[in-house]
């Protein structure tokens, strides 16, 4: 069959009005439109609304645009004259929605052009077209289940999308990035993650947003006011949540976090990485904040230094010197194993006010071709051995709880980690979470400001605050609320001194965790269910 066939084209999927839905008025006319549109026309539409929809999150943050995108992505579902058509759509929708969100993802084979360049076109068109085929098989169901209204079209492409969309967070590692529901991270509706979740809010923001549109459209006034009036309760429920001020425990520890700047393609050349050392060792030595006093933790980025501080005690002595007389920690290799089968890992290591390392914490959730390479026989076998990382990372044994002396406890996150809900805290609940990163590989535009929002999501799921140390920026103190207390912006060598914010109440997220959006996921399925049995019923 052709590209989005017109074969087995149904009286409903043309436009036709729906069992007890007007004969005639907009929105008839703006379905005829769509119906009537060829199918790269509706290829093409499809992929603006995924566009439209990535520019609710940073840089762009316009969340209002999801309220035109997914409207448009109902209307084009039911405009498909086949399921294969409909797949064919989500596909597209997909493909503008990742190809837009992850075009800085093709700043990392730029580091090292000559070697890596010309894989450009994996990381900016094929691995958004990979998971554009999960919003492929989000419509392609959608349009099998939705039956003859308009109605059950949103529901069911909601319920379709958000699970394909929790089904991207885990599958193959998982890649839960920029999830639909993250554009609201700079309004008061984005704290209803502290109740359902990354994904709750992702249900909520697509069953919103498109309801809103195609019932007003079809003039059906009570799942029109249903969503408004949970849009409004949603957006009064997170303002009221947030306290005015920014809380503080007594005593609360002072922390410096120092951000180097040093540009990737520069960081382990020998003349550079000793300047950018030496900047790490300049702001830690320099003067406290006279209303803050002397710090009680200094925090490097993620692999800060370039040499594996275990086998060189005299550079742990020189950093403990620095820091006059408070921890550091700072990100690192670290080496294990026999010399003939050692296992390096990226890791978050304390060094002790008497120069002596201390706690170690290794990263666990690996970037594949980035920290690893999956099915590395396979590249030996075609020859390309020489495109690949030239050695694995050993992952760590997972999240965990450190405690550090005379500081809370503390729930550390290496770089990608962030992204994932999931590996926010360990089984213990600390105090704080600190994340050391490194996002010089991915530009000044969306990547590194996406990678930050996301961080701060996590703030508010667990309701505790969120210390961030990063290369070239953003490195920041957050909250438990997700609000920016200090920053320093991209691209400056800076250090910043800060008090750590108190922890919020225990949040239902952190206690029940995805289950919460589970049960509305079910309740939303059963509605869908229920009123496509009526329909039929007439």
């Amino acid at each position: 069959m052709p590209l989005g066939g017109e074969a087995g084209t149904s009286a409903s999927r043309r436009g036709e009005p729906a069992v007890g839905a007007p004969q005639s008025g907009p929105a008839q006319k703006l379905q005829t439109w769509f119906n009537a549109r060829g199918r790269w026309q509706r290829l093409g539409l499809a992929a603006l609304a995924g566009a439209l929809m990535t520019a609710g999150h940073p840089p762009v943050s316009i969340p209002w645009l999801m309220f035109l995108a997914c409207p448009m992505l109902v209307l084009l579902l039911r405009a498909a004259p086949t399921w294969k058509a409909a797949a064919w759509t989500g596909w597209a929708a997909g493909a503008g929605y990742f190809v837009t969100g992850l075009h800085w993802i093709g700043h990392a084979f730029l580091v090292d052009a000559e070697r890596f360049a010309f894989l450009l076109p994996l990381g900016v068109i094929a691995m958004p077209s990979a998971l554009a085929i999960f919003w492929a098989l989000a419509f392609g169901a959608a349009h099998r289940l939705a039956g003859r209204g308009a109605i059950q079209s949103v529901l069911w492409l909601v319920l379709c999308l958000t699970g394909v969309e929790t089904a991207r967070s885990f599958v193959l590692t998982g890649f839960p990035w920029a999830l639909p529901g993250y554009v609201w991270v700079d309004t008061p509706v984005i704290q209803v993650a502290a109740w359902i979740g990354p994904f709750g809010v992702t249900l909520m923001t697509l069953l919103v947003c498109a309801m809103i549109g195609i019932a007003a459209l079809h003039r059906r006034v009570v799942p029109l006011v249903i969503c408004l009036a949970a849009f409004a309760a949603s957006w009064v429920a997170g303002t009221l949540r947030v306290p005015d001020e920014v809380a503080y425990t007594d005593n609360a520890p002072v922390l410096r976090i120092v951000q180097p700047n040093a540009p990737q393609h520069l960081k382990w050349q020998p003349g550079p990485r000793e300047m950018f050392y030496g900047r790490l060792l300049e702001a830690t030595a320099a003067q406290p904040d006279p209303q803050l006093g002397p710090a009680d933790l200094v925090i490097w980025p993620e692999m800060a230094v370039f040499f594996a501080p275990a086998q060189q005690p005299e550079e742990v002595a020189r950093i403990a010197q620095a820091a006059g007389g408070a921890p550091v920690m700072l990100g690192a290799f670290h080496a294990e194993g026999p010399p003939d089968n050692i296992a390096w890992r990226n890791a978050l290591m304390m060094v002790r006010p008497d120069g002596t390392l201390g706690q170690r914490y290794d990263k666990h959730h690996l970037v594949p071709f980035g920290e690893y390479m999956p099915m590395r026989p396979l590249f030996d076998a075609l020859g390309l051995s020489q495109f690949a990382i030239r050695g694995d990372i050993a992952a760590g044994p997972g999240p965990m709880t450190m405690h550090l002396p005379g500081l809370p406890p503390v729930s550390p996150l290496i770089c990608y980690e962030a992204i994932f809900p999931y590996h926010a805290v360990g089984k213990e609940r600390p105090d704080w979470m600190v994340q050391l990163t490194n996002d010089a590989w991915f530009g000044s535009f969306a990547g590194p400001q996406q990678h930050y929002a996301q961080a701060r999501i996590r703030a508010i799921e667990q309701g505790l605050p969120l210390v961030r140390a990063a290369n070239t920026g953003i490195s920041a103190v957050v909250d438990a609320y997700g609000r920016e207390v200090v920053s320093i912006e991209l691209h400056n060598y800076k250090f910043v001194d800060a008090q750590l914010p108190a922890p919020a109440p225990v949040t239902l997220y952190s206690r029940w965790g995805d289950w919460l959006a589970m049960i509305l996921i079910v309740i939303l399925a059963a509605t869908a269910v229920f009123s496509r049995q009526k329909l039929g019923r007439h």
